[in-house]
């Protein structure tokens, strides 16, 4: 991620996009890392769903750069693929770990 958006061209309507990207893309690994270290279910599955939303929230900003016909086509198609991956592993573990709770 870091390096796509290092790609992005240097013009104005780049940098808001760029730095809302960088910010949602480091806090899914931030938050996962958090989420492997939950000492609880229940702080797991909030960390978890901190995870889904940042990856979502990436999603939404490289559609954006998409949109603005901006940066490297098939590295942001295959980091949308990626995002759109996290945010639905995400929601697949949350469930199962809320069912698994209700045991």
């Amino acid at each position: 991620m870091f390096e796509f958006c290092d790609e992005l061209p240097s013009k104005p309507s780049c940098w808001v996009v760029r730095k809302q990207l960088l910010r949602s893309a480091s806090s899914v690994a931030a938050n996962y890392r958090a989420a492997c270290r939950a000492v609880s279910k229940t702080a797991f599955v909030a960390k978890l769903a901190v995870v889904e939303e940042e990856a979502d929230e990436s999603l939404f900003w490289l559609e954006v750069l998409e949109e603005m016909d901006v940066g490297h086509p098939s590295k942001g198609q295959k980091l949308k693929s990626e995002a759109d991956q996290l945010v639905a592993i995400t929601g697949a573990s949350k469930k199962t770990s809320r069912q698994q709770g209700k045991q």
